[in-house]
């Protein structure tokens, strides 16, 4: 970075330049009193205005910005202000106190400055906005510099500067001109309970050349903007794209370096003593050399300028112009995260009278808790108005849950905001952001769906879940379009066909046929699912089944209920039509069937007491005897699964529940010969073998309850069900029913007297774990490899200190402890 010769001094010399801002002895300083009400006004803004006393430092940089830009375009006119080579740029430096019990902020910019007269005017004037003057000038002269990217329109940014500080210094020096060669630094000083200010000559002299300079002296309760980190996230967040020059930090850290050798050599002679008798020649054997590998270091305060707002806003460019890598690295370092965005939308639009760009990210994965909480409370579609940021909140009208993940900034070009500029005023543009970024999201998955379908089932990967809750809360928001469009993006495994849309279906349907086949099952195998009992009919017949295995799946299908001018038809429940029937004859077929079967009918129907409502004769089993299926009105075993991980039933789900029928298929030879042994028995009960009845029943249960497990149910008493197959096993293999394991069996001990020994609490030193060198080793190039290296400028000069000295200050801090602490609380 340049900066100007007068700035590097004063950089130099911190604390030289920084506290001697009081007058000097004697120095005459005119004491101005507020404007009227100003004392109860300024307390309304220190107090009351801002919610959030962070926000200073976005008002003073976009101050700054404002100085440096009125001084580029007044330059366009006039070229004795500036000649475009002098460095543009504002700088922050934090300054300690010695007891670190009190602090400086300093905020410096190179841009246009102000005159005596201009401090008295446009700091000692409440709600007065130099910018808008500004502007106000060029609109009258119709100068063709147009309005730049100035970002202020409010003269309370200024006294901002009062949540954190008690005292507040501005010197400031206006550009050299030929009317005022030799212009003289004068400085604004006022106290935050003070109703008036003070202007004077600074006492150090033209310390500037050309700009402001900003010198807060923080309250005690303040002093957490002192250090680095907090503020290069406060620049992040609030004006990492707001100025169009770069802003830099002056940061300072403690380095280990090695030593050079001629220093080492030059320390060795100065500690070699000399001989008492220097004429009288010693002769001594020549040690052996001794090769000495330590590498002898000594710590040096190193001073950089960090670099806070390096990344470019991209939005501000033309999509053609921008490269996927610097997509990817703006990602990146904008929302902090180390994966790359799987896909983006660049675009620009209009709202009524708002003019905006927007840049929307989808990321690779979902936040770890995505699922955890019914309503996303974090979301991060960041709204910015001419790049300041403004707010991630946007209360009722945030983001659904569906679309709380993705990351979004919008820039709009002039919005409707409070005068402390830090909420949104009701506005038609803010209701609509939700729709925006909605339409736009489901136009990016179109597009990358129609022309790279192989990265799309990449992406599907991740977010064909989250398409179908999508679906489903924008049905129960009633936006039957959003709706559509992505239940057209979301894709199925069927019985033929794998990652399939319903409009691949709906065009792939039979003659005559209206009807979407479907079949859920949670958790299940799709490979699975294509052999269960419900579809045989239908694989036979050749039509395609879409097979559902989410959780939320047969939500989806009932708040949609249509596709394409095609209802959806479950296959596993009562019902079942193909659309092609021969009504007559399958009407006719099924009367014979119901008369031949009745007798096996009725005695189901005695054998399964609660099991199911009622027993059928079916056309819809091909090769299994039975089958379990649900009224229309009932729930499928899916549907039931997903209802009891909630618990308590309610009334109606009870009663859904029951609406189970067991259906039989009248051509399985299975059915058959339990058809002929149950003919085979007498009508008179009492006339009947009991131990064949008794057989034939457990039998009739064995299927119910095989059927249940088949058409996914639970059976309700399992352990009576697997008794009567062990029963049924042992008769097929002849084996005696009540032939009993002969194993030996040890009783256990008698009852203990002892009281039992205490047990050792587990250590949780982490030297019990793993070396605590080796820990450390190993995290240093962790860090490194994850977050990477920080654009730094090298200084000009380095700070040598005694290392000696360093280390006995140290002597007493354990590092091993520190490690410790940290750990936990980062998370790697």
């Amino acid at each position: 970075m340049k900066l100007l010769a007068p700035l590097l001094l004063a950089l130099s010399l911190l604390s030289d330049s920084s506290y001697g801002q009081e007058a000097a002895a004697g120095e005459s300083t005119t004491k101005h009193e507020y404007q009227s009400d100003v004392a109860r006004l300024r307390k309304i803004v220190i107090e009351s205005l801002y919610s959030h006393r962070e926000v200073f430092l976005r008002e003073l940089i976009s101050n700054a910005n404002d100085a440096i830009e009125k001084l580029r375009l007044t330059a366009l006119k006039d070229k004795t202000i500036w000649d475009g080579s002098a460095p543009l740029n504002i700088t922050l430096q934090l300054i300690k106190g010695e007891e670190g019990s009190d602090g400086k902020l300093i905020i410096s910019d190179t841009g246009i400055g102000m005159t005596p007269q201009e401090l008295k005017t446009n700091l000692g004037t409440l709600a007065k906005s130099g910018t808008s003057e500004f502007l106000a000038k060029a609109e009258e002269s119709k100068t063709s510099t147009g309005n730049g990217n100035l970002i202020g329109a409010f003269g309370l940014g200024f006294y901002s500067s009062f949540l954190v500080a008690d005292k507040v210094y501005v010197a400031s020096v206006p550009p050299a001109t030929p009317a005022n060669p030799n212009p003289v630094q004068h400085i604004f000083s006022s106290s935050a309970d003070d109703a008036s200010f003070e202007v004077y000559q600074d006492p150090r002299g033209n310390t500037l050349g050309r700009g402001t300079e900003i010198t807060l002296v923080l309250k005690k309760d303040a002093l957490e903007y002192l250090e680095e980190e907090k503020i290069k996230n406060l620049v992040a967040k609030h004006s990492g794209f707001a100025s169009s020059f770069p802003v830099y930090l002056h940061t300072t850290k403690v380095e280990e370096q090695p030593i050079p050798q001629d220093d080492l050599d030059t320390s060795a002679e100065e500690d070699t003593p000399k001989s008492e008798d220097e004429d009288e020649a010693v002769v001594e054997d020549a040690p052996e050399k001794v090769e000495n590998t330590e590498v002898k270091t000594r710590s040096v305060t190193v001073e950089e300028w960090v670099h806070l707002n390096d990344q470019p806003p991209l939005w501000s460019r033309d999509p053609k112009d921008v490269t996927d890598e610097e997509y990817k690295n703006f990602y990146k370092a904008t929302f902090k995260q180390y994966q790359d965005p799987v896909l983006w939308h660049h675009f620009k639009g209009d709202s009524g009278p708002v003019s905006f760009r927007a840049l929307i990210f989808v990321p690779e994965s979902l936040p770890e808790d995505y699922w955890q909480s019914p309503q996303s409370t974090q979301q991060d579609t960041r709204l910015m108005v001419k790049r300041v940021f403004i707010t991630s909140e946007f209360g009722d009208h945030k983001l659904p849950k569906w679309m709380s993940w993705i990351k979004v900034i919008i820039d709009a070009d002039d919005l409707p905001l409070n005068v402390s500029r830090e909420t949104l005023q009701s506005n038609r543009f803010l209701k609509q952001i939700k729709n925006i970024v909605t339409a736009r999201f489901i136009q990016t998955m179109t597009k990358t769906a129609e022309e790279d379908p192989e990265k799309y089932l990449q992406v599907l990967k991740t977010y064909n879940t989250i398409m179908k809750l999508g679906v489903i809360e924008s049905a129960m928001e009633g936006k039957s379009g959003n709706r559509d469009k992505l239940t057209g993006l979301i894709r199925w495994d069927t019985t033929l066909r794998n990652n399939i849309s319903l409009q691949d279906y709906v065009d792939a349907r039979k003659e005559g046929q209206n009807q979407i086949f479907f079949l859920a099952n949670i958790g299940q195998s799709i490979e699975n699912m294509r052999h269960s009992v419900f579809v045989e009919k239908l694989v036979a017949r050749g039509y395609e089944v879409v097979l559902m295995t989410d959780t939320m799946d047969e939500i989806l299908v009932s708040n949609l209920r249509v596709f394409g001018n095609m209802r959806f038809q479950d296959a596993a429940k009562k019902g079942l039509q193909y659309g092609d029937e021969d009504v007559e004859k399958e009407k006719k077929d099924l009367e014979k069937f119901k008369e031949d079967y009745k007798p096996l009918v009725d005695f189901f129907v005695k054998s399964t007491k609660e099991a199911v409502k009622d027993v059928i004769i079916s056309n819809r089993l091909v090769t299994s005897p039975c089958a379990i299926v649900v009224d229309s009105f009932g729930y499928s075993a899916n549907m039931e699964k997903l209802l009891a991980s909630h618990g308590k039933k309610s009334a109606l789900q009870d009663y859904a529940s029951k609406q189970k029928v067991l259906e039989i298929n009248p051509r399985s030879p299975l059915i058959e010969a339990l058809l002929k042994r149950v003919m085979a028995l007498p009508e008179e009960e009492g006339e009947r073998d009991k131990d064949e009845e008794l057989e034939l029943k457990e039998i009739v249960s064995i299927l119910i309850d095989g059927a249940l497990i088949r058409s996914g149910f639970e059976v309700m008493e399992s352990n009576i069900f697997f008794e009567r197959v062990d029963r049924a096993l042992r008769r097929s293999l002849g084996v005696s029913e009540t032939a009993k394991t002969e194993v030996e069996v040890n009783p256990a001990p008698p009852k203990a007297q002892e009281p039992l020994p205490e047990l050792n609490e587990p250590s949780m030193d982490p030297n019990d774990f793993m070396e605590m060198k080796d820990f450390k080793d190993s995290l240093a190039p962790e860090l490194d490899r994850t977050f990477g290296s920080p654009r730094l400028k090298k200084p000009e000069r380095q700070v040598v200190f005694d290392a000696n000295e360093a280390r006995e200050k140290m002597k007493d801090v354990d590092m091993d402890d520190i490690v410790v602490e940290a750990v936990k609380h980062v998370e790697l």
